[in-house]
């Protein structure tokens, strides 16, 4: 009776244990590709953030100048900003004005750089032009990857009376891998 009992007891065999660990190489190799896009994913959300927080300070000293037209500063956030007189939007002619919109923005110098047109710097290449910056993620702002993944600001011209912010080099939908 003992005999039984001890047979009954045994533990995985060889082929049992090699099967398993097989299934558990597969799961891996076909989950491990989408942990490793997160990253991508995670910038153009905040990519998407950034454009939100331009558009949203944009339209709010846009109101503020509606109040008082004709006023050549609006204060935002504890950020005084130029004003364009003619359409009502803040103006970025250097350096200094893009940043002090993107602090408006909350979009802080820890997490964002700003580039705009004669910084030295071709990355990323579509801030040449006046009027024109760009922010760019602080994790990849010194990577090629900075010249497709960033948030253009357009201020406002003659042809189109309200600022221009796009995310990526076009008005399309910015593809995840062009920010990894």
């Amino acid at each position: 009776m003992n005999k039984s009992i001890k047979a009954s007891q045994g533990g995985f065999t060889l082929i049992e244990l090699i099967v398993v660990i097989v299934i558990l190489g597969i799961l891996a190799a076909t989950a491990l590709p989408k942990f490793a896009n997160l990253s991508g994913e995670a910038r153009l959300a905040s990519l998407n953030a950034a454009k939100g927080a331009l558009g949203a300070t944009s339209a709010m000293t846009h109101g503020k100048w509606l109040v008082t037209p004709g006023n050549s500063k609006v204060k935002v956030e504890g950020t005084e900003l130029t004003m364009d007189t003619t359409y009502g939007y803040p103006v970025v002619t250097d350096a200094a004005s893009a940043k002090l919109l993107a602090e408006a923005a909350g979009l802080s110098t820890t997490d964002y750089t700003v580039y705009v047109a004669g910084n030295g710097t071709t990355e990323p290449a579509v801030t040449a032009g006046s009027g024109k910056f760009a922010v760019v993620p602080n994790s990849i702002a010194t990577t090629k990857t900075a010249a497709k993944c960033f948030v253009l600001y357009s201020a406002p011209t003659a042809t189109n009376p309200v600022p221009v912010i796009t995310v990526g080099a076009s008005t399309n939908a910015l593809a995840i891998d062009a920010c990894e």
